[in-house]
């Protein structure tokens, strides 16, 4: 994403996306932050309510994504105006919210939600995953709901074995070409993380994929691709306001199911939970 903004403090970085700052000549998305003195509800089509924090508009430009908070009142305190492949962005701040409540404009959750959308354009997809790469080159992806053991599998690993953890709760898996002119899957970190706080600006070859629930005895069993499609659907981030990125999420995760190996993990939280995946030749 590039950043663009007639005020720099508006363009610049929370210090928790720092890390995640590179110099790209051709961005994917490009984001222009404006502000106006007031925003006013829309009266464009309603797509999507979240219920608390967004509503989704469509119109002939594209979509609106109005943000709202209590403490700001009815109306929106920012708007996200996006064209239908997610790449040209503007966000629009009330100036009221901007200068006394101090609101960055890719705050939570807009930023999440341009890239989940971003990601429909694309063979990729997030998910409630840890990412682990190491040790001794190998890379595995942990999936599982809120209170699966996400962060405590990440705190694990890190304590026992010299890993490097993308991200403790969200991770991005894409296609990607690799050097041999075909292509392979990949797990990214994301700044988005759990109660552990892992999150790396890295990717690493996706191997395997062990779906985490808690148990006994450190259970592996594998899934066939059609169980490992709907488990790993589960645990997507998936605009489900229209039935073509529904589609195309299911259609790149019948790709992974058909490249890399997955097994339910019923686990118990202790080292023997790690020393069973680091001597598993599945």
């Amino acid at each position: 994403m590039r950043l663009a903004a007639a005020r720099s403090s508006d363009a610049s970085l929370d210090p928790s996306l720092a890390p995640f700052s590179m110099d790209a000549a051709i961005p994917d998305i490009k984001i222009q932050i404006d502000r106006v003195s007031a925003l006013v509800p829309t009266s464009a089509p309603e797509l999507f309510d979240s219920g608390s924090l967004w509503r989704l508009y469509e119109d002939d430009a594209g979509f609106r994504f109005d943000f709202t908070a209590a403490i700001f009142g009815d109306s929106p305190y920012k708007r996200l105006l996006v064209d239908r492949r997610f790449r040209e962005s503007t966000v629009q701040m009330s100036e009221e919210s901007a200068s006394s409540k101090g609101v960055w404009p890719l705050g939570y959750p807009l930023d999440e939600l341009l890239i989940t959308h971003r990601l429909t354009q694309e063979r990729a997809i997030e998910l409630h995953g840890v990412g682990i790469a190491g040790p001794d080159s190998a890379n595995n992806l942990f999936v599982g709901h809120s209170g699966a053991g996400k962060s405590t599998t990440a705190r694990l690993w890190s304590s026992l074995h010299k890993v490097e953890i993308l991200s403790d709760d969200r991770i991005i898996i894409r296609e990607h070409p690799s050097d041999n002119d075909s292509t392979q899957i990949f797990m990214y970190g994301t700044p988005w993380h759990g109660e552990a706080a892992f999150a790396l600006p890295q990717r690493a070859p996706l191997q395997r994929i062990f779906v985490l629930e808690h148990g006994h005895g450190n259970v592996l069993t594998p899934l066939t691709p059609s169980q490992m499609v709907a488990e790993l659907f589960a645990r997507a981030f998936v605009p489900f306001h229209r039935h073509e990125y529904v589609e195309s999420a299911l259609s790149f995760l019948e790709r992974v199911a058909q490249s890399v190996p997955c097994y339910r993990y019923s686990f118990e939280p202790d080292q023997r939970a790690v020393d069973r995946i680091l001597h598993f030749n599945g």
